[in-house]
């Protein structure tokens, strides 16, 4: 039986139709999976069907447990039991786990807060979600997974019956995405409909029921998972057959670029902790290297302690720039240096959502576009708009927000802010995380390309496959050690995680 029936949704922003009558129906019970590229309109549906979008905003009709709905408001659609959960999760960190499920929506005796019952049910839900923490603990002593957890928790508490999960492992571990996809499993069986949003094919051939792809706004496909193949997902959502994820590249391999020698870091906020211990690697031009490890080993720290000692304190070791050591005490020195990081954050750390795109290109660049202290605005558009043709940006134009483009445009923009600075080495972390499978190879095309110009690639990623399918060489690192190295055409998977867990080199 259908619960939820969405017919001829039609959302325009200026400049862009987002959807254009998009038709959903899920079915009771199920879980339901929506798939598209970046941009393709998943978010935007939801955000009409929870309310973030009101109704008037948009044309087309929402039916739920068969009556006409008209949300002018989330808490409207929360009335009738359909709640959201964003991607970037709404809790508010110095509060504990149960002011984050009640707030709101406060259990109060006499107009007080009745502590005693908020903190019983509060316990009661995380229970339910699997989640092992007292009620009282402050969110911002967890980890991503159990927040990701309290924001279940919390809609359960307001009598869900349709849970929306936009990209809910995006950020997540294999284990905490693995306990999550348990949970949804769980909530089915208890009668809750979910509706997920995922670019993580192999979860959603997993877990889902049924699967709607959305492609340039419209529906184009909806078939249960029974009639599924990554390949037919893949096709519907770009709109071509991708049989090979990954574009085809010849390394040219040329001098030592970087060589980075014995390089230790300690903890910032843990006295005596090593995060990187005695570090080597070396970068050569126009190659493609790898690096590869669990969450905690120390990946993030390493590159960005390189890139100007952005992380951690007493750092020892040795930086090699083109056969002589550089000194690289602040991000000024390393894009001095002509060393680039693209950072795995970035919404937090890479852009000015709030600013437009020909900005956030020109901002680590500014010095090849002023003159006496003055940044000449016309070569700067005229900039912006070159990499926004190159990078294939879609946006209406460099004037455009960059807070509101999809994820793989937002991606592309921070490549381009950094190739702006013509550096020899490009260190990205986790490139195409959040990303559909369609950007994610315009992204591998990139680097394919930068890497055939004579740049020095250092690529971090949590996903194998990636690694395997696009770095020419690859490290492994452990508990904040170079555990291995191995060439293309000697690695797998198995290898690399033996590695990878490995106690010392």
């Amino acid at each position: 039986m259908t619960i939820l029936r969405m017919r001829d949704i039609t959302k325009t922003f200026p400049g862009v139709k987002a959807l254009e009558d998009v038709h959903l129906d899920v079915r009771r019970g199920e879980i339901h999976a929506i798939c598209g590229e970046n941009g393709a309109g998943k978010s935007t549906l939801m955000k009409v069907l929870s309310g973030v979008y009101p109704h008037g905003s948009y044309s087309g009709s929402i039916e739920f447990d068969g009556a006409e709905c008209a949300f002018s408001s989330i808490r409207d659609s929360e009335r009738r039991g359909i709640v959201i959960i964003h991607q970037e999760l709404a809790l508010c960190p110095q509060l504990s786990i149960a002011e984050n499920i009640f707030l709101g929506n406060e259990l109060s005796s006499g107009g007080l807060i009745d502590w005693n019952r908020t903190n019983h049910a509060a316990a009661e839900l995380l229970r339910r979600v699997g989640l092992d923490e007292l009620p009282v603990t402050p969110v911002n002593e967890l980890g991503v997974g159990k927040q990701q957890l309290v924001e279940i928790a919390k809609a359960l508490s307001k009598s869900v019956r349709l849970l929306i999960l936009d990209e809910p492992t995006a950020a997540l571990n294999d284990s905490d995405s693995e306990h999550l996809l348990g949970l949804l499993r769980q909530l089915r069986e208890q009668g809750v409909t979910c509706v997920i949003i995922s670019h993580k094919l192999n979860e959603i051939m997993a877990v889902a029921d049924s699967i709607t792809i959305l492609r340039d706004g419209r529906t184009v496909a909806d078939f249960p998972t029974t009639e599924a193949t990554e390949g037919r997902i893949i096709s519907a959502m770009v709109g071509r057959d991708l049989s090979d994820r990954f574009p085809p590249h010849v390394p040219t391999v040329g001098a030592e670029v970087l060589r980075i020698e014995d390089w230790t870091v300690h903890s910032p906020t843990q006295t005596g902790r090593v995060v990187v211990d005695h570090a080597n690697l070396v970068l050569h031009r126009g190659e493609i290297v790898g690096l590869a490890g669990l969450m905690g080993a120390g990946r993030t720290e390493l590159a960005m302690s390189v890139f100007g000692r952005t992380y951690g304190k007493d750092i020892s070791g040795r930086v090699v720039k083109d056969g002589k050591e550089v000194r690289l005490r602040s991000v000024r020195d390393a894009i001095a240096n002509g060393i680039a990081y693209v950072t795995e954050d970035r919404k937090r750390y890479g852009l000015n959502l709030i600013d437009d795109i020909k900005r956030n290109i020109s901002s680590a660049g500014l010095g090849q576009l002023s003159s006496r202290g003055w940044v000449n605005e016309n070569e700067e558009h005229q900039v912006a708009t070159k990499y926004q043709r190159q990078m294939n940006i879609k946006a209406p134009s460099v004037r455009s927000i960059t807070g509101k483009l999809s994820g793989g445009n937002q991606q592309k923009v921070v490549l381009s802010k950094w190739i702006l600075t013509d550096p020899d080495v490009l260190i990205l972390d986790e490139p195409t995380r959040g990303i559909d499978v369609g950007a994610k190879y315009e992204i591998y095309t990139i680097i394919n390309r930068l890497a055939d110009e004579g740049k020095a690639i250092l690529v971090i990623s949590s996903e194998l496959p990636e690694l395997l399918g696009l770095c020419d060489r690859i490290y492994a690192l452990s508990r904040g050690r170079i555990t291995g190295e191995v060439d293309r055409a000697e690695a797998s998977q198995e290898r690399l995680m033996q590695y990878m867990t490995k106690e010392s080199a």
